[in-house]
């Protein structure tokens, strides 16, 4: 048992940091199917044409948008993450039917992450994402 978590948490390393080099395709494969669910927004995110356009449209206004690992602990089934999340404001940011024009601003937000495996393998299932999207705001100046 200690191995498959050891190896989950490699697992959720190499998927975040394919995410932070924009490696679409590799992120793909380290799901059984690509699901996430943003508890921010409330938004869920199911299947790989789902899953590819949130990221198409958050690496729209923050290109360097990256995952920075603060600390990681799993339990036999699940993998959670604390993390700052940091970017800059460089593109459009579409935000409650109106364009944010880039800003130039960077933002830097703690937020958390479970990552849940199936039964048995290093492949996940579902990640969750929690952190403040008022915050990213706040930090840009547009609210």
């Amino acid at each position: 048992m200690i191995e498959l978590v050891d190896t989950r948490l490699n697992a959720v390393r190499h998927h975040m940091a394919l995410e932070s080099i924009h490696d679409w395709d590799g992120v793909m494969a380290t799901f059984v199917h690509p699901y996430y669910e943003m508890h921010f927004s409330g938004a869920v995110y199911d299947g790989e044409a789902a899953v590819r356009g949130y990221f198409t449209a958050s690496r729209t206004p923050f290109p360097n948008l990256a995952p920075e690992t603060i600390a990681i602990a799993a339990d036999a089934d699940t993998v959670l993450v604390e993390f700052w999340v940091t970017g800059t404001h460089l593109g459009p940011l579409e935000l409650s039917g109106r364009t944010i024009e880039p800003t130039g601003k960077t933002f830097r937000v703690r937020g958390a992450a479970t990552f849940e495996f199936a039964e048995g393998s290093d492949k996940i299932v579902c990640e969750r994402s929690y952190f403040d999207h008022g915050a990213i705001l706040r930090a840009l100046g547009i609210v």
